[in-house]
């Protein structure tokens, strides 16, 4: 049985059999852990006792699907998960297409339903530090409202970040989902989490991506998470993507319906200006 007190030198050295010659703390949960022959990786310490479970399982369903470039997983135990590190370098737009390319080829590997979990993923998982269910679905819009918008809005409204006068107009937006979805689509493979920081720019010209919250659900929620802080060479990302693989007519009229799952999260996280965000959203939503 490992020491539970062990710190990030040991645990990479538990999980790579390798001797630790340099140790770097980046924040309270994340250090980088430099191995004997030079290889470094990055050793993150979960919030929950299943999130780094989670992440590791949703690591290698990425990395399984041969299409997007992921950080190899060489452990994890209920409080630690041990990956190898990014070399980053800068931005590039033919890197940006590749990944748009890649993006398209990952959602094509599909999932056995809408909120499936990765294999061996608990159902209770995590999208940054909320807590976030993987239970499934029959059809995307049912489901979306019913697991990923309906419990953000109510715990959002419990903490009175969302005044109960205002719930009104995302229950309408989760009522009016059939209509309001486009066409359907089969569960893909999501990435679940895909903002500008779990993008990372390798050093070797290729784009990266880090941090999953994977789960089956739309395409298009991935591609509208990219667009919600701005991502660089987004355009680039976006053709790449319409060339492997085109996107339903009207799917820009509805980046906003995507972006309300995230921006409650968001709203849940660290409060009211999220909120109002998200209240922008739904309005855009029922106008599209």
């Amino acid at each position: 049985m490992h020491n539970s007190c062990e710190g990030p030198g040991a645990t990479a050295a538990r999980f790579t059999g390798l001797a630790v010659t340099g140790e770097r703390q980046l924040s309270g949960a994340l250090a980088e852990v430099t191995l004997d022959g030079g290889r470094v990786v990055m050793v993150k310490r979960g919030d929950g006792h299943r999130a780094a479970q989670a992440e590791a399982a949703g690591l290698r369903w990425l990395a399984d699907a041969q299409a997007v470039r992921i950080p190899t997983v060489h452990g994890h135990d209920g409080q630690w998960l041990v990956t190898d590190r990014v070399a980053t370098g800068r931005p590039g737009a033919d890197a940006a297409e590749h990944l748009g390319r890649d993006l398209a080829a990952l959602h094509a590997a599909g999932a056995p339903a809408f909120g499936a979990p990765p294999p061996g993923g608990p159902e209770d998982a995590y999208i940054g530090l909320a807590p976030m269910r993987n239970v499934t679905g029959p059809d995307w819009p049912g489901w979306y409202a019913e697991h990923r918008v309906l419990p953000y809005l109510r715990r959002a409204v419990d903490d009175g970040t969302v005044r109960g006068a205002e719930a009104p107009l995302i229950e309408r937006v989760c009522e009016r989902l059939p209509e309001l979805a486009g066409p359907a689509e089969p569960p893909a493979r999501l990435h679940g989490d895909l903002w500008n920081g779990n993008v990372l720019w390798g050093a070797d010209g290729h784009a990266w991506l880090i941090d999953p919250a994977a789960h089956g659900g739309h395409r298009e929620t991935d591609l509208a998470m990219l667009h919600l802080f701005g991502c660089p060479h987004l355009d680039r990302i976006l053709d790449g993507y319409q060339q492997a693989a085109p996107l339903a007519a009207g799917w820009t009229d509805r980046i906003a319906l995507h972006q309300l799952f995230p921006l409650l999260v968001h709203a849940v996280l660290f409060g009211r200006g999220y909120a109002e965000q998200a209240l922008t959203a739904a309005r855009a939503a029922l106008a599209g």
